[in-house]
């Protein structure tokens, strides 16, 4: 059976390539393609497809949006999330929203392949590099980063504040209020230490999340 997978990844050079790669195995063929969060559901409408290979730092909606949004489908494909973050944290986020696997960026094109055949099956991945720290880092509350204890809504909050996005801007992206995303704000920062945007955004880079 010819596995059939939806590339999601909005950077061209890197779909091309991952295309590239998928097709030169002679059990895997590339369904359809999307460059943002919301096409995505366009083209799992239209095709039948058995992996989504899912960018997790796409535009508009993220790949942990996504994620539940997908598994709430009728029929849903199996979700490898690729990632440029090596994180346990992200891993364990996405993993937690419903994703089957967690692949990174820079890992061996030939796992890429293992990780789509493997959660296709029914079977879950890990990025070998990542499985070690994530039973270690995520599992023990006093090694775990401060960004671990945001909410999901919080983390929704601070992913978009880092990236240039304003109080209500969020809101209308999140569907809620002004003032429920400031709330979001004030709590993410008191957890994070930070006392401005700009912190947040060296707090985000040092920790690679974005």
């Amino acid at each position: 059976m010819v596995i059939r997978v939806v590339v999601a990844e909005d950077h061209t050079i890197v779909r091309e390539g991952i295309k590239q790669l998928i097709g030169l195995a002679s059990d895997l063929t590339v369904a359809g393609e999307a460059n943002n969060g919301a096409c995505v559901f366009d083209v799992l409408r239209r095709t039948e497809c058995d992996v989504l290979l899912l960018d997790i730092s796409m535009p508009g909606l993220s790949g942990l949006e996504v994620i539940p949004r997908i598994r709430s489908l009728d029929k849903p494909p199996a979700i490898l999330v690729l990632s440029m973050h090596d994180e346990a944290q992200m891993a364990a986020r996405a993993l937690k929203a419903g994703a089957a696997g967690y692949a990174t960026k820079d890992s061996d094109p030939a796992l890429l392949l293992t990780a789509i055949r493997k959660v296709a099956a029914g079977g879950r991945y890990i990025d070998p590099a990542l499985a070690d720290r994530m039973v270690f880092e995520v599992g023990l509350s006093d090694s775990r980063p401060a960004h671990a204890l945001l909410s999901e809504r919080e983390f929704q909050v601070f992913e978009r504040l880092v990236h240039g996005a304003n109080v209500n801007e969020i809101a209308n992206q999140l569907s809620i209020s002004a003032k429920t995303v400031s709330t979001h704000k004030v709590r993410l920062m008191q957890k994070l230490g930070a006392h401005s945007v700009a912190e947040l955004v060296r707090y985000a880079i040092e920790h690679q999340l974005m």
